[in-house]
């Protein structure tokens, strides 16, 4: 399977380089990306494919169920570069549709350590109980549960002292709020975007 991988690098190599022969050039000397994209570690959901951009166009942290937690160092570094460093314009906090994560928050089986990573959204569960209860299905509740957490995280993002402080500056930034659906490859854009930190206060508790 490595050999596999190894060949597979340098045909996309050649590829790359037979259309654009000064690609990797460009790409070693500037990293200037105008989007941070914050998503989920499943295999099934491909960064930089889903919006069609090429390496060195998008900064990318991932993990599981796509969280931003004001407690976590790896993704604060990770805000911290592309909104200081960087100067990104647009910050994509992006869940999908059927996340195993997200599922894994409430359905009562003890996991481990992964438990204590996935609170956040079970809080937003229990914040949200009476909606979702009301729902018709399991997979409705699933669903809706998906996006009340990217929802929550885009307040996450946009609450940190490191997109305030930006603001402060003049400096545009963007948080959104996206979902993708794993069954025909399209984003839900769930129009929560966030600007300012007025655009901020006039978003729902989630």
């Amino acid at each position: 399977m490595l050999s596999d991988l190894k060949d597979n690098n340098r045909a996309w190599s050649a590829k790359k380089t037979q259309v654009d022969p000064k690609f990797f050039s460009r790409l070693e000397n500037q990293q200037s990306p105008q989007y941070l994209w914050i998503g989920c570690a499943d295999s099934r959901v491909p960064a930089n494919e889903i919006v069609g951009l090429d390496p060195g166009e998008l900064f990318v942290h991932r993990n599981v169920a796509n969280l931003a937690p004001p407690q976590d160092a790896n993704y604060l570094s990770v805000l911290q570069f592309a909104v200081e460093v960087m100067k990104v314009k647009h910050i994509l906090v992006v869940g999908h549709y059927g996340c195993g994560g997200v599922a894994a928050a409430v359905d009562g089986v003890r996991r481990g350590l992964v438990d204590h990573w996935l609170h956040p959204i079970r809080e937003v569960h229990e914040h949200h109980c009476h909606e979702l209860d009301a729902l018709d299905s399991d997979k409705a509740r699933w669903d809706r549960l998906v996006e009340l957490n990217v929802m929550r995280q885009v307040k996450n993002v946009a609450s940190d002292v490191f997109v305030v402080d930006a603001w402060a500056k003049g400096q545009p930034i963007t948080v959104h709020g996206w979902v993708y659906s794993l069954h025909d490859g399209l984003v839900n854009d769930l129009n929560v975007s966030v600007s300012s930190v007025e655009d901020y206060r006039k978003l729902v508790a989630f």
